[in-house]
Parts: C-alpha cells; sequence; structure tokens
C-alpha cells in the first residue's frame, strides 16, 4: 500500500500533506469523446438544439468542472487554476466530438483530476443538451494524453 499516496499506513484514505512539495509550472492535457449518430452531429454543429449553443455551453461546463473539482473528488487539493483551455472538435470517423481540456497551475500537486474532470463534464454537457435527438450516444476514450511539472517530471501517453 505505500505506492498509493491516498492511504496513510493503516491504509486509510487520506489527503496527501503537499505542504513541502516545490511548486512548479503544471500542465495537465486530457480527452474523451462522444460518439453519436451523424444527424444529431450535424444539429450539435449547426447549433439547430432546442437547448441553444451546446458547443458554448459544454466549454462552459468544462471550464467550470475543472475549477471545482475538489468539490467533487474527495481527496483532490483546491487548485488555483492559472489556465483552462477546453477545445470541441468534430470528428468523421467514428462520428463524435473530440473534447481536450488543457489545465495549467503553478503549485504543489498536478491538475489531472482538473483535466480529466473538464473532459467529463463538457462531453456530459453535450450529452445533456443532444439526448433529445439520441439517446444512444456514449463517451469513450477519457484519459490523460500529456503531464508535466513536479517530481515526476513529464509524462505523453
Amino acid at each position: 500500500m505505500s505506492d498509493l499516496t491516498h492511504l496513510n499506513t493503516r491504509g486509510e484514505a487520506h489527503m496527501v500533506d503537499i505542504g513541502e512539495k516545490q511548486a512548479t509550472h503544471r500542465v495537465a492535457i486530457a480527452e474523451g469523446r462522444i460518439v453519436m449518430e451523424a444527424s444529431t452531429r450535424e444539429a450539435l454543429l449547426a447549433g439547430n438544439l432546442a437547448k441553444g449553443d451546446a458547443l458554448a455551453t459544454a466549454r462552459i461546463a468544462g471550464i467550470m468542472a475543472a475549477k471545482r473539482t475538489a468539490e467533487v473528488i474527495p481527496l483532490c487539493h483546491p487548485l488555483p487554476l492559472s489556465h483552462l483551455d477546453v477545445e470541441l472538435t468534430a470528428l468523421d470517423e467514428p462520428m463524435a466530438m473530440h473534447c481536450q481540456v488543457r489545465a495549467e497551475t503553478r503549485g504543489a500537486t498536478g491538475v489531472e483530476m482538473e483535466a480529466l474532470n473538464g473532459v467529463q463534464a463538457a462531453l456530459l454537457t453535450v450529452y445533456d443538451m443532444c439526448k433529445a435527438l439520441d439517446r444512444g450516444m456514449r463517451i469513450e476514450g477519457v484519459q490523460l494524453v500529456h503531464k508535466s511539472g513536479g517530481r515526476s517530471g513529464e509524462w505523453n501517453r
């Protein structure tokens, strides 16, 4: 259990002490996609949804979720994010919308969870705003693709 930082010596969940860690510039990039019917993607891109501009709403949802990650992931530290970028891009194969979130901070712990949470919220928002057209949509491939900063340095998928 010693390799799992969120467990104490008794095996109990706890918040990691980051008080002595060095503040560094930290970046995390996560991605995922929501697969849908062609007609759903067409309506989404055209802005022809009854609920409004789903792509703009999804970008805002991704930003809001990343900023509030510590409120929904119990052992995450609240972080002062210096930058968030949420990109939504149409894919043809499979028929989908791809989401990428880049989160940055200068701090003592990483921003991987913020990037991942932002992707999930953005894609869930697309689902919510398109579900009247396509209940069969599926969110898939949510994953970390890059992280840098901190003691462990750079990692790329």
